[in-house]
């Protein structure tokens, strides 16, 4: 049955408070916030503005209920059964979490509904079913003393995330840290903060003690800035700007050295040879992926480096293709792209063509904004050619759907242009020579390499970035690295 998602969106309700210590509260000093959507530019309801009176009512609750090992102290095979819980719940709520997602930051109903509360849930699922498969370990010591090597969980856990996609980015870093047992405060983006807020009711629903997962609404320099310095919280994971990740970082120096764990910024490169063993995958990748979740991805592969004699033909196939990401109504469940998710970060995206046209970089396609009478913010799909890599638009992270094609005539020289970049994060590289493809994915400097292919994903594998795209491992065990501490004991058998 078709949904009628416009009645259900008039009909929804929703609850702009914080949860601190299990309790739905407005911020201690009564401030709230218009939480706009950019679907049409409507308010969709008042958020709380919290500060640092919040901050430290939640690090207060969150090390209450760390110290009384309320969770913590649970049996990992008791916390599966509540994070399993906690997963089925997301699931349960698949529409409403898809809609609050739709509606808060404007990506298309249908991608909502497949990726983004598929893979909260999954997320939440998968540490949960890890968490009493981690071995600890016994040294290789003499037979005179016993050493054991235990994980144990660091305490307070910061969680601040991004607004592209909130429900995913709160699942990497509330899964794993609640699975391993800490406390966490989960600070979501001011532009979508209510699917966050919804994910709290629901970890309170499953059976998470209050005080265990607390969730504070409000901006990064009033939250973001009091979790950072505050001198009682153990772990920061941030997922944003390497602008913002830089700030987090002295934050930390600048009180209690707290461990800071940071997946930022992208530029990453996407090199086809032309050698490529389907080239017309290799336009649906490097279109698709540029143009998914419109183009606000850290990940995305906003340069495309394709080798000179086949770029004409490479060209051709692109431009054919590059209609179907027309900006449409994301509550059409045919939509494929959506809504740029303010009108700040809009402009931001169409400065940054202007720029690309100023410098002299040719437009193909695109390049302005498009259903100005819905009163919401929507780019077409952008595709520049003649881009040289010194060219603002080629090294600044521009999370739009902007995609900028260089020309290469030597594999090396093009593995040094995409490494040119104080990015890391993801690349990738087409080409039916196993030799060379082995050569350039130990060349190429990012925490990804996709060969042959692009966007490849699964909960199994770690996300995460070389240089200035950041430091630490989101997704797969590795994630538990940043939430545990590694304690040895030493004991005296002699």
């Amino acid at each position: 049955m078709t949904i009628d998602w416009h009645a259900r969106a008039a009909a929804m309700q929703f609850d702009g408070r914080a949860l601190i210590n299990g309790e739905r509260v407005w911020a201690a000093s009564g401030a709230r916030f218009d939480n706009l959507s950019p679907i049409d530019g409507k308010k969709l309801c008042e958020v709380a503005r919290c500060d640092g009176a919040d901050v430290e009512l939640a690090v207060q609750a969150a090390r209450a209920a760390f110290e009384d090992r309320r969770w913590a102290g649970m049996p990992p095979a008791a916390r599966k059964r509540v994070m399993i819980q906690f997963a089925e719940l997301v699931l349960a709520a698949k529409e409403e979490l898809a809609l609050i997602e739709t509606l808060d930051m404007g990506k298309p109903i249908k991608y909502s509904l497949a990726v983004d509360v598929n893979s909260c849930a999954n997320c939440l699922r998968w540490y949960g079913e890890a968490v009493d498969k981690v071995y600890d370990e016994i040294a290789p010591t003499s037979d005179r003393s016993l050493a054991l090597i235990t994980r144990e969980p660091v305490g307070v856990v910061a969680a601040i995330v991004p607004w592209n996609y909130p429900l995913i980015m709160a699942a990497w870093k509330i899964a794993p840290a609640l699975a391993a047992g800490n406390s966490v405060i989960l600070k979501p983006s001011e532009k979508s903060p209510l699917s966050a807020l919804r994910l709290g009711e629901l970890a309170l629903q499953a059976g998470i003690p209050p005080g265990v997962l607390n969730v504070l609404p409000g901006f990064g320099h009033e939250v973001g800035s009091s979790l950072g310095l505050h001198m009682d919280i153990d772990c920061l994971g941030f997922t944003g700007s390497t602008r913002v990740g830089k700030q987090i970082f002295q934050y930390a120096g600048q009180s209690n050295l707290k461990r800071v764990w940071t997946e930022l910024g992208g530029k990453s490169a996407n090199i086809v040879c032309a050698d490529c063993p389907d080239l017309d995958a290799a336009v649906r990748a490097a279109v698709g992926s540029i143009y998914f979740n419109q183009g606000e991805s850290c990940n995305a592969p906003s340069r495309l480096f394709v080798e000179a004699s086949i770029k004409d033909e490479f060209l051709h196939k692109a431009l054919a293709l590059v209609p179907n990401f027309a900006p449409g109504d994301p509550l059409d469940e045919a939509t494929v792209m959506g809504a740029i998710v303010d009108q700040t970060q809009m402009q931001t995206v169409l400065g940054y063509i202007a720029s690309g046209q100023q410098e002299g970089a040719q437009l193909l396609a695109g390049g302005a904004q498009e259903r100005i009478a819905s009163g919401g913010f929507y780019i077409a799909p952008t595709l520049f050619d003649g881009v040289q890599n010194d060219m603002k638009i080629a090294r600044e992270e521009i999370f739009g759907p902007v995609l900028s094609v260089l020309s290469f005539t030597d594999v090396d020289a093009a593995i040094r242009a995409a490494n040119a970049s104080p990015y890391g994060l993801q690349a990738g590289f087409w080409s039916a020579d196993i030799g060379r493809v082995h050569r350039a994915a130990r060349a190429l400097r990012a925490g990804t390499i996709h060969v042959n292919q692009y966007d490849d994903d699964d909960i199994t594998v770690p996300f995460g970035g070389f240089k200035q795209s950041g430091n630490g491992r989101d997704k797969s065990l590795h994630a538990f690295d940043k939430y545990t501490e590694l304690k040895t004991t030493w004991i005296n058998i002699a």
